[in-house]
């Protein structure tokens, strides 16, 4: 079974002051960019009063399958160092947010690259990395009339929603091992009649 190196589990870490300032590490599992971008917003929430919340995530094993945010900090010195933490790990289905509480004393470009690379890699070397089953992320649309016939399925995948959103359809985020994806469709598909929208 192909695999992938993440973190087991959601993680913080705050290392000592450098000049004043603060730099708080927050690292969280995600299998989606609605989930990552999630997270970094549950951050920011958090850390409202903070002068910056940069941060990273990468997903999967697409080199393009990343993003990352300087919040105002000059240009590659917040989210691009954090990032090289993360790739230098090889890790992925990963996203950091390191937030920053000025304290006063400007580091300059180095030292802002120095400190927020530095405390993603603390973090980052805190956490439990484990090997994880490369994931498809598949999104489905159905009408309720199908929900009981869908959820028999995820049973059987043993397979929870990541996402769940109840409109007019029922739209669910599902993480799925690469492997058992065409065969998630396809018993999604007979269960429903062909009444299931993927994509």
């Amino acid at each position: 079974m192909p695999t992938i190196r993440t973190v087991s589990r959601a993680s913080r870490l705050e290392p000592p002051k450098i000049k004043g300032s603060r730099f708080i590490a927050s690292i969280e599992p995600v299998v989606s960019a609605t989930e990552a971008m999630a997270f970094v917003g549950a951050c920011r929430e958090e850390f409202r009063d903070a002068t910056h919340n940069c941060f990273a995530w990468r997903l999967g094993l697409d080199q393009d399958a990343m993003r990352y945010s300087d919040d105002g900090e000059p240009s590659g010195t917040g989210g691009r160092p954090i990032l090289q933490e993360i790739d230098g790990r090889r890790l992925t289905n990963v996203a950091v947010v390191v937030t920053r509480y000025y304290g006063g004393t400007k580091l300059g470009t180095g030292g802002l690259i120095r400190a927020y690379g530095g405390a993603a890699a603390e973090a980052l070397d805190a956490a439990i990395i484990v090997e994880a089953p490369i994931v498809e992320t598949l999104r489905i649309t159905f009408g309720y009339e199908h929900s009981g016939a869908v959820q028999g399925v995820l049973s059987a995948f043993d397979l929870e929603p990541v996402q769940s959103d109840y409109g007019a359809n029922i739209k669910m985020t599902i993480a799925v091992p690469i492997e058992k994806a065409e065969r998630l469709e396809k018993a999604l598909i007979d269960a429903t009649r062909g009444q299931v929208r993927i994509g």
